[in-house]
């Protein structure tokens, strides 16, 4: 294989890893469209009880989750691509986190089997199937250093876009601290 197309592969397989990504952003956010743009308007889903669209689960899963859990974590580990032209089909394993309304956490572990499809020189998800392989609720914690004052100065997490991930430019506004003091 030349190294043109070495490139060309590898730049698919990138934009094939963002577009996997886009879903959980999406989702953990509430961030419809960059949820939606994961998925192909005709791309059917597989999640659970749910079968149907991107766009019907989206209306499935949001209300759930609002009213569920606090916090969500849809945290991709890895991922195979086996392309085939415009086709690709992944495996991605994957960790989801719920920090429920009672403080309980929710963790659960499977597979997302997703054939995708490069159209317009867009990749995106045709068709996602979701293997839920394990779950469980640990005992909760008390998040660490909750206990410093300006720990929330640069932001805290929020499901829309006033969480710190959309700040643009990312800025510190947290004064420094001698930490390694004794």
């Amino acid at each position: 294989m030349s190294r043109e197309a070495q490139l060309d592969a590898l730049l698919d397989k990138q934009d094939i890893l963002e577009a996997l990504a886009r879903f959980s952003r999406g989702m953990d956010r509430f961030d419809r469209d960059t949820y939606l743009s994961a998925f192909w308007p005709d791309a059917e889903m597989a999640a659970g009880p749910f079968v149907g669209n991107a766009q019907d689960c989206w209306d499935w899963a949001i209300p759930m989750h609002e009213a569920g859990q606090i916090l969500t974590h849809h945290a991709l580990l890895q991922t195979t691509i086996h392309p085939d032209g415009d086709t690709a089909h992944t495996e991605t394993y994957y960790q989801f986190v719920g920090r429920n309304r009672d403080e309980s956490l929710w963790i659960a572990g499977g597979r997302y089997i997703d054939r995708l499809e490069k159209r317009d020189g867009a990749w995106r998800i045709a068709l996602r199937t979701n293997i839920i392989e394990w779950a469980c609720l640990p005992p909760p914690m008390p998040l660490p250093f909750a206990d410093v004052p300006d720990i929330a100065v640069n932001g805290v997490s929020s499901r829309n876009r006033e969480d710190p991930s959309y700040q643009r430019p990312l800025v510190n506004r947290r004064a420094a601290a001698n930490a390694g003091k004794a």
